[in-house]
């Protein structure tokens, strides 16, 4: 037998595994300027920590086959949680929970199965997203002016206007898809995530390396709103053009210096890196 016989002959990972080894990678790709990976840490946040963070969202993600995504999504919050770097992976949880319920078992997702599955959350999910910030903080905009008593910042303190007004978590993302890219994946089907997942998968070399170019064109492609949030549009604009720029490795790694010199993270961009990276898991690459 050959080994690519031998490789075919494998069983492959159901879903879950898929997710965990999808934020294994991402974060092990290098490098993505400004943010960790297996090369560089932040001052708050280290590569060690993101591991722990990943092995501890999988009994969430393993759920999110079988529960809501609100009790699937919490449950990976909390578990990612579990380390002393708080917030490693919280967006990229929120785009890979309802890809991992959108997948047939030891099949692959399509924007069509993650886009039904995010239409039909309701009110119990959103109430699960809300309880997820009791874990973490997380950094988002202020709320637009009457919605205070929504802002998700107040965690479970908000469970009893969500559950007053009736809000779903489809409606939670596209009132905030304006202004943040992982809310408009769920309300647009997740374009970018399966167009870079379609560039992962026919790339080639090192998964980890294929990661950080599908970072790196992801940030190119748009504004990072993490970015936008902590520094400004303005800001946010002027790394996406210089993304665009980026023509080989030694150059994003003193680029990569630099942004991290300045405490510039594109983490939303890293979000859509990991949920790009399990697509393309799903549909068969392997490290």
């Amino acid at each position: 037998m050959t080994d690519s016989d031998d490789r075919a002959a494998r069983p492959r990972r159901g879903p879950a595994a898929n997710a965990e080894l999808a934020l294994l990678l991402e974060v092990a790709g290098t490098p993505k300027p400004g943010n960790v990976d297996r090369e560089r840490d932040l001052t708050d946040l280290h590569f060690e920590q993101f591991l722990a963070g990943a092995v501890g969202a999988r009994p969430g993600l393993k759920r999110a086959t079988r529960a809501s995504f609100g009790e699937a999504f919490e449950t990976a919050v909390a578990g990612m949680s579990q380390q002393d770097g708080g917030n490693t992976q919280f967006g990229c949880l929120l785009l890979l929970v309802p890809l991992v319920a959108a997948t047939p078992d030891r099949d692959a997702p399509t924007r069509e199965s993650v886009r039904r599955v995010c239409a039909e959350t309701d009110t119990a999910d959103a109430v699960g997203f809300y309880r997820a910030f009791e874990h973490v903080d997380v950094a988002v905009a202020d709320p637009p002016d009457g919605m205070e008593p929504l802002d998700v910042r107040r965690g479970a303190d908000a469970v009893p206007a969500l559950r007053e007004r009736g809000v779903t978590m489809a409606e939670l993302m596209a009132d905030a898809a304006p202004h943040d890219a992982n809310a408009r994946e769920w309300t647009e089907g997740f374009p970018r995530t399966f167009r870079a997942a379609d560039g992962i998968v026919a790339d080639d070399g090192p998964v980890t390396d294929r990661a950080a170019r599908a970072f790196l064109g992801l940030l190119a492609e748009a504004p990072d709103t993490l970015v936008a949030t902590e520094h400004g549009e303005e800001v946010a604009q002027e790394v996406s053009a210089r993304a665009a720029e980026i023509d080989d490795r030694e150059a994003a790694r003193s680029w990569a210096t630099e942004l991290v010199d300045r405490g510039i993270n594109p983490g939303t961009t890293a979000d859509l890196t990991a949920a790009a990276l399990y697509v393309a898991l799903a549909r068969g690459v392997s490290p």
